[in-house]
């Protein structure tokens, strides 16, 4: 809302404007813009608009200083040590914790919709087996839209809904098919008695050879992943979403462009870059020198799976996810494993070493989810694909409340010009030699 006491006050080219300051419910007071243009004639620039709000959102809020992150006013903490990924999926979507009633109700729409339709499982026999699953992700989700064309309409409410269960009841499915193809073995289907997270581990583990018994501290584990990273304010992939909605794309469309954007290493590929950095250190005799390096500017050594762009103080989802790595790796009793040793050693270091503490070098979530899913048995290759898979409740939600939203309009950024002016065409003969 627009503070009526409090303006900014602009001079540019001898010319003095007033610019309304709004604030949110909490965090920084915002300088309004908009009519920036209009007033003056200029732009501002801001490269990845790190000083830009884009929307209005009642979403997540985050504040990095105090390592702060809020799922519709509720602290990620008590979510993650109380609640369960659909409860966390219905508080997303509808902005409020379901009452007992309409959880049931959800979670039947949820967990009666976790089939894809059969056409779809020969989709992925046009990849080469040895396709990323990422990239057949991005492909099946995009292809929604034409088995699911009777939930596209994005004027209509009720279609919308739809489309949003579908999503998220059909999301891990696909990721398990992914997977499964990725490793040469038959597709498992859903099972309509297990939990979200306990079927879908159901259906990248079992195969149909023996009987496969969910262990229910991993399952919470794959749980707590899942609601850790379901939503986390404005970042690249919620922005596309966000922008590829603005055009009036169908929702199958955005969250695949999402997916896509997600696929980056600067974005969801951290924790498969914090494993491949634990692999290439090998051993932990060598994470004193490894640490030495990172020390050395002119080594160009880069620590993966510690600090945050947002986070200037400890991750708050670093700390339950180190829990839960302890838990799982005490219920699988790995001790042996070199990459695991090696994490352990590096914990150990960053919590304990002055420089990493001087310049709040914390693990993040990254880091212990990376850990995490090594154990539990998935690739790296897969790290991306379960992300994207806890993100698409953020994403669905962004992108519903961007619709729902009067003052939303397409997407459009300036840019800051800087090529050649106007000059006039030469004929080629006229160009020289």
């Amino acid at each position: 809302m627009a503070d009526a006491e409090i303006s900014a006050t602009l001079t540019l080219s001898g010319k003095t404007i007033e610019l309304p300051v709004r604030s949110g419910t909490i965090g920084p007071d915002v300088v309004d813009i908009g009519k920036l243009y209009a007033q003056t004639g200029s732009f501002t620039y801001d490269p990845g608009f790190t000083s830009t709000a884009s929307c209005e959102s009642k979403i997540t809020y985050i504040d990095g200083d105090e390592g702060v992150l809020l799922y519709r006013g509720y602290p990620i903490e008590q979510l993650a040590e109380h609640g369960d990924f659909l409860e966390t999926c219905y508080l997303l979507y509808y902005g409020e914790l379901p009452t007992p009633s309409q959880r049931k109700e959800f979670d039947k729409n949820i967990t009666y919709h976790t089939m894809v339709h059969e056409q779809m499982t020969r989709f992925f026999q046009g990849f080469r087996r040895d396709a990323h699953p990422m990239a057949v992700m991005v492909e099946v989700v995009g292809a929604m839209s034409a088995f699911y064309h009777d939930s596209t309409d994005i004027n209509d409410p009720r279609q919308r809904e739809i489309a949003s269960h579908r999503m998220i009841a059909k999301l891990p499915t696909i990721a398990a098919m992914a997977y499964k193809y990725h490793i040469g073995q038959p597709f498992v289907y859903p099972q309509n008695s297990l939990s979200y997270a306990a079927n879908f581990l159901r259906m990248c583990f079992a195969v149909p050879c023996e009987e496969y018994v969910v262990n229910p501290i991993l399952a919470r584990a794959m749980d707590r992943i899942f609601i850790l990273h379901a939503d986390h304010e404005q970042n690249a992939s919620t922005s596309t979403v966000r922008l590829a909605g603005s055009s009036g794309a169908n929702p199958f469309a955005c969250i695949a462009a999402g997916i896509a954007c997600l696929w980056g290493p600067a974005h969801g590929g951290a924790n498969e870059a914090a494993l491949q950095m634990l692999k290439e250190i090998g051993d932990p005799s060598k994470v004193n020198d490894f640490i030495t390096k990172v020390k050395d500017k002119t080594s160009h050594i880069r620590l993966m799976g510690f600090g945050h762009r947002v986070y200037k103080n400890y991750d708050p989802r670093a700390k339950i996810m180190q829990k839960t790595a302890h838990e799982v790796l005490a219920e699988l009793g790995i001790k042996d494993d070199p990459l695991l040793e090696v994490a352990h050693e590096l914990e150990k270091a960053a919590l304990s070493d002055p420089y990493f503490i001087e310049r709040k070098l914390y693990p993040n979530v990254d880091f212990y989810s990376g850990i995490i899913l090594r154990a539990l048995g998935f690739p790296t290759s897969m790290f991306t694909v379960l992300f994207a898979l806890a993100r698409t409740v953020g994403w669905i939600s962004q992108w519903k409340e961007m619709i729902e939203d009067p003052s939303q309009k397409i997407g459009r950024p300036r840019q800051l010009y800087t090529g050649s002016p106007r000059r006039d065409y030469l004929p080629l003969s006229k160009r020289g030699k």
